[in-house]
């Protein structure tokens, strides 16, 4: 009887691994709405970290997180660290590239809870007086990773974080 169960242990153990080697290498979550402001407005929230307190979900979950800000003030070179508790951990962002009023890049360096090296794009659209915001992330899939998208969706994860982000930036930039 040991033996069966013990096979039947191996057995489930390498369908999941092999269920996760079939998985994607790169990961795409994307979020969208519409804000009743210009562009440019939007993207003087998205373009400068110091802003993001008003809008950026992540902020809200530890208010007694260690902020540290380098670089540039804005824009380009602008640098974001921080440390915080469990639900926000320990990373970086830099803002690699912006196009004003409608493109602005970001390197993702996270370190706590668990290392991760994303992309983060804000894309901003005028349609009439209208501005369609994008929020998405691209990253590789690492193997572990792979493995616990079997239990977690990135995009059900993230996804709604985004959503509140948005909202929030929605709330701020309709004022």
């Amino acid at each position: 009887m040991l033996k069966i169960v013990a096979l039947v242990v191996v057995v489930l153990i390498a369908g999941v691994l092999i269920a996760a080697a079939t998985k994607p290498d790169t990961f795409r979550v994307q979020r969208a709405t519409s804000i009743k402001a210009p562009p440019e407005k939007i993207f003087a929230l998205i373009n400068d970290f110091h802003s993001w307190g008003s809008w950026s979900p992540y902020e809200r979950l530890d208010p007694t997180m260690k902020r540290t800000y380098t670089g540039r003030a804005n824009g380009k070179g602008s640098v974001y660290e921080w440390e915080g508790n469990r639900n926000v951990g320990k990373g970086r962002v830099e803002i690699t590239d912006t196009t004003p009023p409608s493109n602005v890049t970001i390197k993702l360096d996270m370190v706590k809870p668990f290392e991760a090296h994303n992309i983060v794009e804000f894309t901003l659209e005028a349609k009439g007086n209208s501005t369609n915001a994008k929020w998405a992330m691209d990253g590789q899939n690492s193997y572990m990773a792979k493995v616990m998208s079997l239990l977690f969706s990135m995009d059900s994860m993230v996804g709604g974080q985004f959503e509140e982000g948005l909202a929030n930036l929605k709330t701020v930039a309709e004022k």
